[in-house]
């Protein structure tokens, strides 16, 4: 059961609670679930440090859609700005609203949040995760593929939040995953040993490269993320030259299955980690990916709040 827990890390999940949200996700997307309105007279606080498109949209769309208000706020326009701490602005806020999404610079400030709120809060991005980004991502493989059982999932880049988040929940599931990182950036040990853990139990097998070649190998999926995160631009230049053999273009695309889809978390910085002609082409499901973070947030937000 997920009601009133937050939801900081994919660590927070079982495998049953994932499932749990992968099908209230179905009952939302049909017909009747357009009808469900389990937030009516709920108030929900989006608490942003980072800039965003998908994540700050689909909150907002997606909480009007199961009937409750949706509040921006970002630390410039809250007393945070002028010395008030942030234990005392959950403190507050778990007075006012039913939830907090925060999407943060650091994931120890999500946490800290969480410790001094009274109500659910979830996390929205955090530097070390994105576990509401990798439950659409997976929640989009089962849609595409019938099941995500068995299959091998390679992802080219940066060991990032995202890959963070997509190693853990794969581990979890059942997904053989591989991932092609350059030397120095790849996953930090700390996750590379939980997620190692995770594939253990569930049977399936886990892969470090230092190329992409041999991690596109049988491929089903093939996801990528951009080289600069947001609090890397001061490492631009140094990050462009180190990743550039890591481009998923036709070529990479050639060494998977012939049938392989290519997914991307976006923004995509187009011509650098991937091309247009993969971005746009019949191989590519990422702006279905992209439209199922609305879906699996609201069943999320349903499944904690409803």
């Amino acid at each position: 059961m997920l009601y009133n827990r937050d939801l900081l890390s994919i660590n927070d999940l079982t495998v049953e609670d994932i499932e749990n949200i992968f099908e209230f996700t179905d009952f939302l997307k049909s017909e009747e679930g357009k009808k469900h309105k389990p937030l009516a007279g709920k108030s929900i606080a989006l608490y942003f440090e980072k800039p965003s498109t998908r994540t700050r949209v689909s909150f907002e769309v997606g909480v009007f859609q199961l009937g409750g208000q949706s509040i921006y706020l970002d630390n410039r326009s809250l007393q945070i700005s002028r010395g008030e701490t942030l234990a005392d602005t959950a403190r507050v806020l778990s007075r006012y609203v039913d939830c907090i999404v925060a999407r943060t610079l650091k994931d120890e400030t999500v946490r800290e949040i969480a410790r001094y709120a009274d109500i659910p809060v979830i996390n929205a991005l955090t530097d070390k995760e994105h576990p509401c980004q990798a439950l659409g991502d997976i929640y989009t493989v089962r849609e595409k593929f019938g099941s995500y059982r068995g299959i091998k999932f390679s992802y080219i880049g940066d060991g990032n939040n995202v890959a963070n988040s997509l190693i853990l929940i794969c581990a979890k599931l059942g997904i053989n995953f591989a991932i092609a990182s350059p030397v120095g950036y790849e996953i930090k040990e700390e996750i590379r040993d939980i997620a190692i853990r995770y594939a253990k139990d569930s049977g399936v097998t886990i892969e470090f490269y230092n190329d992409p070649v041999p991690a596109v190998k049988d491929a089903d999926l093939i996801y990528t993320d951009v080289w600069v995160s947001m609090g890397d631009e001061a490492e631009e230049e140094k990050r462009n030259r180190d990743f550039q053999d890591f481009k998923v273009d036709s070529r990479l695309l050639g060494m998977a299955k012939q049938t392989v889809k290519v997914m991307h978390c976006l923004p995509a910085m187009r011509g650098k980690e991937i091309t247009d002609e993969v971005m746009d082409g019949p191989n590519s499901i990422i702006f279905d990916q992209a439209e199922n973070r609305l879906h699996t947030q609201k069943a999320i937000l349903s499944l904690i709040l409803g």
